[in-house]
């Protein structure tokens, strides 16, 4: 396959063109992702190239627009919401919870729910505690819902393309920090990543880290230090935490005996307790240590910079963790 360099918004906005070129049912609507080409620009162009038919600018209403996008999917149409600053989804946690995810139960298969939810997550950039949050683990405690968690720009693409093929609710989150920032190479050709199938983006034998969206970065400078003193690290990325593939983190932890797993969302009754759990049933025998969990600080987060990244983890507090872990063998 040929490849490019992509940012991750880039490939966020391939996908979406790709697939509105290839299905006349999907259309964009959120708050500025018309004209001006979305507040992080993933939709640039769009509005110029598919008309305000399909990439539809709504007032500052996240109720109103996402309930009219699942109220069109129920009729036969693929819609993308966006919701610009993931912590206002919190506004639509009905439509969402209440109303995509369980239509196709209560109805028999009768109405299916095809609508794919991109709402944004992770602070980083001094935004303020509403604006800096990390909601995947609400949604994957939900039964109906789909949650896609990308890391790359690679991913993002494929993991998108699958999400606007899906006949049910997904909820795709996508870093803020990424998008500019995180770049990586992109096939020309087309292709899809399945949902459910975890990434090994780094194989190792003496520890098991396991990363979500961009902690994939600090997780993995932090393996590379610490081959730097003998230490073997694998860095797994789940990709998707619904469905999650369970079986190749456990795998993982049956090999090496030990696990760090790295989110930036809040570790109270978070994706990194649901991740621990998974690991500690299914490789109990094998483990040499207790599971190390580092979450986002469990406070509001911070708007001044040096306590906001205080709150998040970070590479020196990974290679603290497997410290931790190597140090409980040896006694």
């Amino acid at each position: 396959m040929s490849t490019r360099e992509l940012t991750f918004a880039q490939a966020i906005r391939e996908a979406l063109d790709e697939e509105m070129a290839r299905d006349e049912k999907i259309f964009i609507l959120g708050e500025d992702v018309g004209a001006w080409g979305g507040v992080f620009r993933t939709t640039e162009t769009l509005f110029q190239k598919y008309g305000g038919d399909r990439v539809i600018d709504t007032p500052l209403s996240e109720e109103g627009f996402v309930g009219l996008a699942v109220g069109a999917a129920m009729t036969g149409m693929h819609p993308v919401p966006e919701i610009m600053f993931g912590d206002f989804i919190t506004l639509v946690m009905d439509q969402i919870v209440n109303q995509a995810a369980k239509m196709r139960y209560m109805t028999g298969g009768q109405v299916q729910v095809p609508i794919t939810f991109r709402a944004t997550m992770g602070g980083g950039r001094s935004s303020g505690a509403q604006h800096s949050q990390s909601w995947h683990a609400w949604f994957a405690h939900v039964p109906g819902l789909k949650v896609v968690i990308p890391s790359t720009p690679y991913d993002a693409k494929g993991l998108l393309k699958t999400a606007l093929r899906d006949p049910n609710p997904v909820v795709f989150f996508e870093d803020k920090v990424m998008y500019s920032k995180t770049k990586g190479p992109v096939p020309e050709e087309e292709y899809l990543i399945p949902f459910g199938k975890a990434d090994i983006k780094r194989e190792g034998k003496d520890v098991t880290l396991v990363a979500l969206s961009r902690m994939i970065q600090p997780t993995l400078a932090a393996a590379e230090r610490l081959a730097a003193e003998g230490i073997s690290a694998e860095v797994i990325d789940p990709r998707t935490i619904s469905p999650l593939d369970k079986e190749t983190l456990i795998q993982s932890v049956a090999k090496t005996g030990g696990a760090v797993i790295v989110d930036e969302g809040y570790n109270h009754f978070g994706t990194t307790a649901e991740l621990a759990s998974v690991i500690a049933y299914g490789a109990f025998d094998y483990l040499d240590a207790p599971v190390e969990r580092l979450g986002a600080m469990d406070v509001p987060v911070p708007f001044s910079p040096v306590l906001e990244f205080a709150t998040i983890p970070d590479e020196e507090k990974i290679i603290a963790a497997v410290h931790r872990i190597m140090d409980g063998r040896r006694r």
